[in-house]
């Protein structure tokens, strides 16, 4: 049996460390779909309506570059807004601390009580967090709101969804960048591809096996291809 880790002390503290930096996979896998169907959206829509490759081209660009950046921007402004949060947080538990500190060491020990210390072993825990203030108000961020143990990076997290996006909403045009026969038949199945490769990709972090989650994004991906072509199609002369 394969072990998903190791258990050595460096394997341990190797994780560990790791472990606390944020994992930016949902923005990029947001990015990656969300920029290959919006892109293949207009190459199919565009196709449906009988228009000429040039405006393909035209519109998959402009889609590219000014819907990433609003996609990139969107993300920014809501992880700047729940660092915010955070910080808003902090100077709270840091306020109650100074001036109702019996109350805030008794939050402390149910909080310890329920992770499942008792007796004495709950006592100096709550001693010993309770010395230090940045670790005895993280663990109020994540035992009391919920919150994450790192903070979040906006500017990490923009650039994640817009390199997603700018690579994967790439590959519908590329054909037609190029003027290659078939572009659209190639369109489609690198599109499909690509939809199946970020489905492969995401089971890493899943418990789906990598087929199924690809053919699942992949179902995701087609059924916005074929809306789009049909909206398009109403429109051909």
């Amino acid at each position: 049996m394969s072990e998903d880790h190791g258990h050595s002390p460096q394997d341990v503290a190797a994780r560990l460390s790791s472990s606390q930096q944020n994992s930016y996979l949902k923005d990029m896998i947001y990015g990656g779909i969300d920029g290959a169907v919006t892109t293949f959206a207009i190459v199919a829509g565009v196709k449906g309506a009988g228009l000429s490759h040039s405006i393909i081209v035209a519109l998959g660009l402009a889609n590219i570059i000014a819907d990433g950046f609003s996609m990139a921007a969107s993300n920014y402004s809501g992880t700047k807004a729940e660092l915010d949060d955070r910080k808003r947080i902090i100077k709270i538990e840091e306020r109650h601390i100074k001036h109702h500190r019996d109350g805030e060491l008794e939050e402390l020990r149910q909080i310890l009580e329920l992770r499942g210390l008792t007796g004495d072993v709950l006592t100096k825990a709550t001693d010993a967090i309770s010395r230090s203030k940045d670790k005895w108000i993280n663990l109020m961020l994540t035992d009391e709101y919920g919150l994450p143990r790192d903070p979040p990076n906006p500017v990490r997290a923009a650039l994640s969804t817009f390199g997603a996006f700018m690579v994967a909403g790439s590959v519908p045009l590329i054909p037609f960048v190029f003027g290659v026969p078939a572009a659209f038949q190639i369109s489609v199945f690198a599109t499909l591809l690509t939809f199946f490769l970020i489905g492969t990709g995401k089971s890493r972090w899943s418990l789906a096996k990598w087929w199924w989650s690809g053919a699942e994004t992949l179902t995701i991906g087609a059924i916005a291809a074929l809306l789009a072509y049909g909206v398009g199609g109403l429109f051909h002369p």
